[in-house]
């Protein structure tokens, strides 16, 4: 969940944008983005009716409930994650509406007719997700592989250091190589972002050469986030990156392409490597040199009840410090993000 939570930091969602996961699991990433920009419109509200929250908490009922039956998009191949997504949202405010079951890697002609009259392709502002990966889940449907560029044979010229795609396609393809593509062409050209989590494998095979060209070729990349290698255990031991794109306009890709080369920018950079808990799952906490725990006071908001109203009252509490520095490199990227603009 701190992944998440990074993540969604870091692209920082409003309430007009559009947000996706084609691989939600049971929510995560969508969970944490609709609370993300609820708290932006309670706070908006509270500060707009002056403190008084018997006033906001109608029009924030509205506003969360048009954000989250409009605004929130998720499908998932696996029937039983869609149905312990749909929980997970109606437990965390209501956006269990734009769930889907669907293989987001099908042709959106092959999708159910609720999912396909949303008209996604192309219009999702903020993606989150973490793909299913493995060599062991490889996708070897023909009808599939054909409609991505990534799905078909690519070749390598040593001369020019470039790679060509070819008419054939490939006998089988890691999904998460499919979904780099879907997910690109989910989002807006020019303004549409992604997070993904992929494996390093991807960033750095010598043979997954040609994923890392498309990727330069159809996005800019925001920022490439190298995870602890305990971030998913005690389940899986993958090493993991997380990936920020942002894709580029058709006549970006054309002037590059003209040019003969991608045009030079700043990508932010950073290694999370202290993730807020061991290999067993247990949570660790930052300790000072001679080995204690560090213990921090934190502003807390709690609301209590004067003659039957509700207020907002602050109290400070102490707090063991979790050894997590996920959010802190959100918080860089933001101000990385505004020195760019």
């Amino acid at each position: 969940r701190n992944i998440c939570q990074m993540a969604v930091m870091m692209l920082d969602p409003g309430e007009k944008h559009m947000i996706m996961d084609p691989a939600c699991g049971t929510g995560g990433f969508l969970i944490t983005a609709m609370n993300h920009v609820i708290e932006k419109i309670r706070v908006a509200e509270i500060d707009k009716w002056g403190g008084n929250i018997e006033r906001a908490e109608v029009a924030i009922r509205a506003r969360i409930q048009k954000f989250a039956q409009g605004y929130i998009i998720g499908t998932d191949l696996n029937p039983n994650l869609i149905k312990a997504s749909k929980m997970n949202m109606v437990m965390n405010n209501d956006g269990a509406g734009g769930l889907f079951q669907a293989n987001a890697l099908y042709a959106p002609a092959r999708w159910e007719d609720a999912l396909r009259n949303r008209q996604i392709m192309g219009s999702i502002d903020m993606l989150f997700t973490n793909p299913p990966f493995g060599s062991k889940i490889p996708i070897e449907d023909p009808a599939i592989l054909e409609a991505f560029d990534l799905g078909h044979a690519w070749t390598y010229d040593k001369a020019t250091d470039k790679w060509s795609m070819q008419d054939a396609i490939q006998k089988s393809q890691p999904p998460e190589i499919l979904f780099i593509e879907r997910c690109v062409r989910l989002l807006k050209p020019g303004t549409g972002r992604c997070a993904v989590v992929l494996p390093d494998g991807i960033l750095g095979s010598p043979g997954l050469g040609y994923v890392r060209e498309w990727i330069l070729k159809h996005t800019r990349v925001l920022a490439s986030i190298d995870l602890h290698p305990d971030t998913f255990q005690p389940h899986v031991s993958v090493q993991t990156s997380v990936l920020v794109l942002q894709r580029k306009t058709d006549e970006e890709i054309a002037v590059e392409t003209a040019a003969g080369r991608f045009n030079d920018y700043q990508v932010f950079m950073a290694v999370a490597n202290h993730i807020g808990h061991d290999k067993r799952g247990n949570i660790t906490y930052v300790r000072d040199r001679q080995g204690n725990e560090i213990v921090e006071e934190v502003d807390e908001q709690v609301i209590e009840y004067q003659e039957g109203q509700k207020v907002i009252k602050r109290q400070r509490t102490q707090k063991k410090v979790i050894d997590d520095n996920t959010l802190q490199i959100a918080q860089a990227f933001r101000s990385w993000l505004s020195e760019q603009d």
